[in-house]
């Protein structure tokens, strides 16, 4: 099965299962010497992991990281890196009754069309469980990022028809995104939209919404012309993350109304450095990075498995009803955040490699 794999100098691959017994990443260039341990990876599994409050899925795992290899005496070593997280609440019987069924919205019957066989109980290698040892590897990512002066935030910005205002981007920060459970750094449009999910649970039914992910510190340079553009990869790499139906960067889809007297950033010069007055680029041009806040937004749909029945289709063709039992999240959102960080940290550690091993 191909495509498990993502990134060039920097590379993550990943393997497992949703009711498996255990996820393991493999990540080859992690430079040597750079202090690394379980704990460093723990905060931002922690914000991934089911369980953590009243709008997130009630699945309890501990999501605890066991590093297997490419760590000793508490610093990487430069060979490749393996973190193990194993599965411990799976409740497996939650799908006996729908493993010949095609659930609406999830991959069930591409499965099928693609391989003839799927593994039923969760979606198997299509869940989103397997983006825990994504944020592993982006914790790791993050933590070389930090040593060039790269951060990187996201946030939730729109559920439903509830928009965030968020006035500065670059501005937000981590402990503004965790002060509620929505991890929106807008209180007023947090406690609005947590009181949507919960009437869209009690109705028995999701909602989605947009997240968008900040990278700041992010020096001029990076990305490659043509096909591995910046902004070709990590519209790649947010795509890759199960829901998201929806990319754009800086101004994305609004420019399609602007004129380009408008939408242009005019260029000037601070300090004796270049950059610009306004970032309707998104930190990108050319889809090299402009030295300006890279900013990018994901649409991520509502989540597929509903208790209320739905109509569908069984494996022959016959006609059925549906309603998936076990535990999932009325919106995907709050959870999603630290998925789109790791991918966006995983992005621009490739690049930052890649920027060092063709610049002197």
């Amino acid at each position: 099965m191909a495509g498990n794999s993502f990134g060039q100098l920097f590379r993550v691959t990943t393997a497992g299962e949703s009711h498996g017994p255990a996820y393991v990443v493999i990540i080859d260039g992690v430079p040597p010497g750079m202090p690394l341990s379980e704990a460093d990876l723990q905060p931002d599994l922690d914000r991934r992991r089911p369980g953590q409050s009243k709008i997130t899925t009630q699945r309890k795992e501990p999501d605890q990281p066991q590093i297997l290899s490419g760590v000793f005496e508490g610093k990487t070593t430069g060979t490749p890196l393996a973190i193990l997280i194993t599965n411990r609440d799976q409740r497996s019987a939650d799908y006996s009754d729908i493993k010949d069924k095609y659930r609406p919205g999830h991959a069930d019957y591409t499965f099928d069309a693609k391989f003839g066989f799927r593994d039923y109980r969760g979606g198997g290698r299509s869940s989103a469980r397997e983006t825990t040892v994504r944020v592993a590897a982006g914790a790791v990512a993050k933590k070389l990022l930090a040593t060039h002066g790269i951060g990187i935030v996201g946030y939730v910005r729109q559920v439903g028809d509830i928009t965030a205002e968020i006035a500065q981007p670059a501005s937000v920060t981590l402990e503004q995104v965790e002060a509620n459970i929505v991890r929106c750094p807008d209180p007023e449009a947090a406690q609005r939209m947590i009181e949507l999910i919960e009437r869209v649970r009690a109705e028995q039914d999701s909602i989605g919404g947009v997240a968008e992910i900040v990278a700041t510190g992010v020096p001029p340079g990076w990305g490659e012309p043509v096909f591995d553009k910046l902004k070709a990869d990590l519209a790649k790499a947010m795509l890759s993350l199960p829901a998201v139906l929806g990319f754009e960067y800086g101004a994305g889809f609004g420019v399609a109304t602007a004129r380009g007297s408008q939408n242009n950033d005019p260029f000037t010069a601070i300090d004796g450095r270049i950059t610009t007055t306004s970032n309707r680029h998104g930190g990108m041009l050319g889809g090299i990075s402009s030295g300006l806040p890279i900013v990018v937004r994901c649409a991520v749909k509502p989540t597929s498995s509903l208790p209320q029945p739905q109509q569908t289709v069984t494996r022959d063709g016959q006609p059925t009803t549906i309603s998936t039992k076990g535990r999932h999240d009325p919106c995907l959102l709050p959870r999603f955040v630290p998925m789109a960080e790791a991918m966006m940290a995983i992005t621009l550690a490739d690049h930052c490699l890649r920027h060092r091993a063709q610049n002197l």
